[in-house]
């Protein structure tokens, strides 16, 4: 008996002084970013850092290039557990809080300048309002802007009202928003969209510039409008119960991590997004300065038909918010 307490003793002793050697936490972590994009090398970069600084307490799986679904699956899969995280568009933010979707309202932003000063002052309302959905805000990006892209040249609405339009076939209030309009759209997947445009099903589309160069959609819609539609501000989300699941003593370092990724994310994209339009032209693409009088004739089509939006595709109170910063800001710089 005494020997059997001995040994004892020297186990309970040897487990107390040994290091940790709790489970790790595992981070899963979804997006649609091709691996080697922009977006995909920071969120690897994130998880690298995540690791780094939890030594290893919280690893970090990554699943870029749509491996774990489309937007919409990887919400699913985080409230299953499957997934513990994701980096959306502001589509995807729009399917878990549909107040993302008000800052993706065509012509809404004249700059990025103009954008950074807004985003800055409603960021704090639209995190409240996800993460009241059972979600934290990691991280929100800038990843440039919208614009269209067609087989002939478009440059005033009427331009673009020939045309056959792709959307996104999982928002049918922006599908409304377009026929409202008067475009004829024809809704589809991302995937689907080389195929639509190479069969003449679609003959427009509106991209990123990024993405139209990196999935050559260019050679297939060579004329580009110089008209920024809307700007492109995704997140990083996890669950709360994977964001709880962390060592509270790792997450504020984890943070500013990511906002280190952020910057330099943004500060790069907008560097490649330049780039990448020079690629194009050098490869055939026509690029059209609207007129003066174009930028008007398209904001007049789009007011009239967001006003049909306003508190049904996303709450009023928020874009009213938006509104308000927008105008705030003009008038400090005496528009």
């Amino acid at each position: 008996m005494r020997r059997t307490l001995a040994v004892l003793a020297v186990i309970l002793t040897a487990a107390a002084a040994a290091p940790d050697l709790r489970a790790a936490t595992v981070i899963k972590i979804g997006s649609v970013a091709p691996e080697r994009s922009p977006w995909g090398k920071a969120l690897e970069e994130v998880a690298r850092e995540w690791e780094r600084i939890s030594n290893g307490a919280v690893q970090v799986r990554t699943y870029p290039g749509g491996i774990a679904g489309s937007e919409l699956d990887m919400i699913r899969k985080m409230r299953l557990g499957v997934l513990q995280g994701g980096v959306f568009s502001n589509m995807g933010l729009a399917k878990i809080e549909r107040s993302a979707l008000a800052l993706n309202m065509p012509f809404l932003f004249d700059s990025l300048e103009e954008l950074d000063a807004v985003f800055e002052r409603v960021k704090p309302a639209l995190e409240k309002a996800v993460e009241s959905k059972g979600f934290k805000v990691i991280l929100w990006t800038q990843a440039g802007w919208v614009n269209f892209f067609a087989k002939e040249q478009a440059v005033y609405p009427d331009d673009l009202k020939k045309h056959k339009i792709s959307v996104t076939s999982d928002e049918p209030e922006l599908e409304q928003l377009w026929k409202k309009m008067g475009f004829q759209v024809v809704p589809g997947d991302m995937k689907d969209l080389m195929v639509q445009l190479q069969s003449g099903m679609v003959t427009a589309a509106y991209l990123p510039a990024l993405l139209a160069a990196s999935g050559q959609y260019f050679a297939v819609t060579p004329h580009m409008l110089d008209l920024p539609l809307s700007p492109l501000v995704g997140g990083l989300i996890l669950s709360d119960k994977a964001w709880g699941s962390i060592p509270a003593e790792f997450r504020q370092p984890m943070m500013e991590a990511v906002a280190k990724a952020a910057r330099e994310l943004t500060r790069e994209t907008a560097d490649l997004e330049a780039k990448a339009v020079t690629m194009m032209k050098d490869n055939g693409l026509i690029v059209h300065e609207p007129p003066p009088d174009a930028l008007a004739k398209w904001r007049e089509g789009a007011a009239r038909s967001i006003d049909d939006l306003v508190g049904k595709a996303f709450p009023r109170d928020i874009y009213d918010e938006i509104t308000a910063y927008i105008g705030e800001f003009r008038k400090s710089r005496g528009k």
